[in-house]
């Protein structure tokens, strides 16, 4: 009995040495669950850990640890507020949607004030007698001008895929000379046939692609570039080919519409300030005309780049549908002109730039050389239907060299966006009052004064 009174005792003596010590909580368990003695299975008593190999603190330490509040408990970290360029941006899904509504908005008060002043001028009836009694008059001479820059823009595409027909026949050629089975410039020219097989298309190699068929699917497919093997979709799906054709119908006519209702008053009303070379007159009809002039070019470019293209590549099972890129999130110039119109970007790749980086030209002088083959175009696709040569779309695109320039060089980010949609909503404008002034100072004002002698 004594020895297990001592017993006792010791055990008790144990525990309570450690009175001082805080036992905290550690994952649900307090430290005397770790430090409680416990029995054997034969009954003798075990320690765990003894309290002797706890770490000892001072009660500063004590009082420091228990009043610092966990990760948990905290409300602050290091971060930028969200209108400050450090933040990068972020989070304006509600201030893009904002802007639509102010820019729908906006519109919305200016095409009522367009109908108050003009009342409704959109008759395709009225267009049509007008372009057969007076092919020279407004607003039938934007059908000559519209019609004629088709007709011209069709032979000009013909031109570029014929000349890519030939270069790349042309490379095949040289290597079946050659016979070498790789061609380094094109990879569309393999030199061994594969047979039909289960799941696979047979593809043709040269010369055995030199046939009307493959040609007149050339001329048609959406591309400027010719291979002889073009991927192919696998079947025409109806209901796309069905969305396509609604949306280019709807469209033209929407194109029409708002060329009559929208710019073809404020044209007839820049006349005067542009005679009179009245300066905020001419300021004012300028930013008047950008805002129905941008929204005209941005639906001719989901007509022709997304319905039209889309539309005859599934006509003609062409796989290969990537007629533009993100160009709205340009931040240069150049980004710009390289994603927004890929098949002619492709063509200017492959037919012409590399072919002057290969006899010798330097980087810089091959872009300005594109630049310049694309002003030519640009001027000869305006100034023959309007059978007038003026400088302006030569000049014009010839000035996004500069401003190519001084974008890259000191605008970045959101910055050199806005600048290449600022350069996109003004410049057209511009162009267009030009032209308008001096094909209405050649028909109108030259044809009253040679008329009034009379």
């Amino acid at each position: 009995m004594e020895e297990t009174g001592a017993l006792i005792r010791k055990r008790r003596a144990t525990i309570s040495t450690g009175k001082c010590v805080p036992l905290k909580q550690v994952n649900g368990r307090s430290e005397v669950d770790e430090s409680v003695n416990r029995r054997s299975d034969s009954g003798n008593i075990v320690t765990k850990r003894n309290l002797s190999d706890l770490p000892s603190t001072t009660s500063k330490e004590r009082k420091k640890r228990i009043n610092v509040p966990s990760d948990r408990q905290s409300c602050h970290r290091l971060q930028e507020s969200l209108l400050s360029s450090a933040s990068g941006y972020r989070n304006y899904r509600g201030v893009l949607n904002w802007c639509v509504v102010m820019l729908v908005l906006s519109n919305a008060r200016l095409f009522l004030e367009n109908l108050l002043k003009y009342g409704i001028l959109v008759d395709p009836i009225q267009v049509v007698s007008l372009f057969i009694k007076d092919p020279y008059n407004m607003p039938a001479a934007c059908l000559v001008i519209v019609g004629g820059a088709s007709a011209l823009g069709v032979y000009t595409v013909l031109f570029l895929k014929l000349y890519s027909y030939k270069d790349v026949n042309k490379w095949c050629r040289e290597m079946s000379h050659a016979k070498a089975r790789s061609l380094a410039r094109s990879l569309s020219c393999s030199s061994i046939p594969r047979s039909r097989e289960s799941g696979q298309d047979y593809q043709v190699s040269y010369p055995g692609n030199v046939t009307l068929r493959d040609l007149y699917y050339f001329v048609f497919a959406p591309t400027l570039c010719y291979e002889l093997n073009f991927p192919r979709s696998p079947r025409i799906r109806m209901s796309f080919l069905l969305r396509r054709l609604f949306e280019m119908l709807f469209f033209t006519q929407l194109l029409v519409g708002l060329t009559q209702q929208w710019m073809i008053p404020i044209i007839q009303s820049s006349m005067k300030p542009l005679e009179d070379m009245d300066l905020p007159m001419m300021m004012e009809r300028l930013l008047r005309l950008a805002v129905p002039n941008h929204l005209l070019w941005l639906i001719f470019f989901y007509w022709f780049f997304h319905s039209s293209l889309n539309f005859i590549a599934e006509l003609l099972q062409f796989g290969d549908r990537e007629f533009y890129r993100d160009w709205w999130n340009s931040e240069t110039i150049t980004y710009f002109w390289q994603n927004w119109n890929i098949p002619v970007h492709k063509w200017c790749l492959r037919h012409f730039y590399k072919p002057l980086l290969k006899s010798g030209v330097s980087k810089w002088l091959g872009q300005s050389a594109v630049f310049l083959a694309s002003a030519f175009f640009h001027e000869y696709l305006v100034s023959v239907p309007l059978k007038m040569l003026r400088p302006w779309a030569f000049m014009g695109m010839m000035a996004q060299l500069p401003l190519a320039w001084f974008v890259a060089r000191f605008l970045r980010g959101n910055y050199g966006n806005a600048a290449v949609w600022l350069s996109l909503i003004i410049g057209q404008p511009i162009a267009v009052l030009m032209y308008v002034h001096d094909y209405y100072v050649l028909h109108y004002r030259e044809g009253s004064a040679g008329g009034g002698p009379e």
